[in-house]
């Protein structure tokens, strides 16, 4: 079969697009003939030793999958050869076949393309798990999406809507806020350059958020803490400003308000039928058409240098797919 290969941590411009042995068929796995990959800027991590997983080498980058059930392994129940899936797999993606954990197997309707299903597992995986298991956002409440642009932000603003939320959007210029406002935000902050807490309280009559689903950390975080509604929740999603901020705990007193991580890919491993669960209920959405995700390229597999470019140029606005 064909894969691509990272021999060297040297970055994308490294990978291979070369023929190896199939994956074995493992006990309590199955073997999947993949139709899609989606790339994220993790892969441009990954392929330079700098991410959070360090595969052996060679390895194959990839970590969204969707495809067919080629054949499953002793011991897996609930799924058949033929069943079209998609999964979470770290990496190992961007190849013809990949060997997944029955556990990570999640049934794909008929009604959504593969290269749609492959796009879906990080951004909307972590907006469900931050927004419904974490933040228990409710219908009626406010969120307060920052870095609202980019893909996790967009995903966030689209499931808030979907779960009935009023979405404030936080991104870096009129553009960006404009995306954000494609998406479903009802409003629109512009940072840097506003206050923040003002800004918020300004938005809610006073009252504050009662969410806030944070990307960027920085010098957002402290404000955003400071605008939150009795009993608000902060949630910690990432630091795409590349700071880590400190927040003074005697603000979470004065609020009755937690601040909480959302540590997604964790939860995946540890709760993989509450992950099952939600990527049911986000296929479902996109089956019935509430919910349309962005693909911003596709790329055949050969060019999957060209296509982890993009997201190393930072140039994405919508999901980057590898169709194999």
């Amino acid at each position: 079969m064909k894969a691509a290969i990272c021999k060297s941590l040297d970055g994308p411009q490294g990978l291979t697009v070369e023929d190896v042995a199939e994956p074995p068929l493992l006990a309590g796995h199955a073997l999947v003939r993949v139709k899609a990959v989606g790339l994220n800027f993790a892969d441009t991590l990954i392929t330079r030793g700098k991410y959070q997983f360090k595969p052996d080498l060679p390895f194959s980058p990839g970590a969204e999958v969707a495809g067919v059930i080629e054949a499953i392994g002793a011991g897996v129940s609930g799924f058949s050869a033929g069943q079209r899936v998609m999964a979470y797999v770290n990496w190992g993606g961007a190849a013809e076949k990949v060997g997944v954990d029955a556990g990570a197997l999640v049934p794909l309707p008929d009604a959504v393309p593969f290269g749609v299903a492959a796009g879906l597992s990080v951004t909307y995986g972590t907006a469900m798990h931050g927004l419904k298991d974490r933040g228990r956002l409710a219908a009626g409440e406010t969120v307060v999406v920052t870095g609202a642009a980019g893909g996790a932000g967009q995903a966030a603003v689209e499931i808030a809507k979907l779960m009935g939320a009023r979405v404030i959007a936080v991104a870096s210029s009129p553009d960006k806020l404009q995306i954000a406002a494609e998406a479903g935000a009802d409003d629109g902050i512009a940072f840097p350059g506003t206050d923040l807490k003002d800004a918020v309280r300004a938005l809610t009559n006073g009252r504050g958020a009662d969410v806030v689903y944070d990307c960027i950390g920085g010098d957002a975080a402290e404000p955003l803490v400071r605008a939150l509604a009795w009993k608000g929740r902060f949630l910690v999603v990432g630091f795409a400003s590349g700071e880590i901020p400190k927040i003074p705990l005697n603000l979470l007193l004065l609020k009755g308000a937690e601040v909480s991580g959302v540590f997604w890919g964790e939860a995946v491993r540890r709760e993989p039928a509450g992950h099952r669960a939600a990527m049911q209920q986000v296929l479902a959405w996109v089956a019935d058409g509430q919910l349309r995700p962005k693909t911003h390229a596709t790329f055949a597999l050969d060019r999957i240098v060209d296509a982890l470019a993009v997201l190393d140029r930072r140039e994405a606005q919508g999901k980057v797919i590898v169709e194999i």
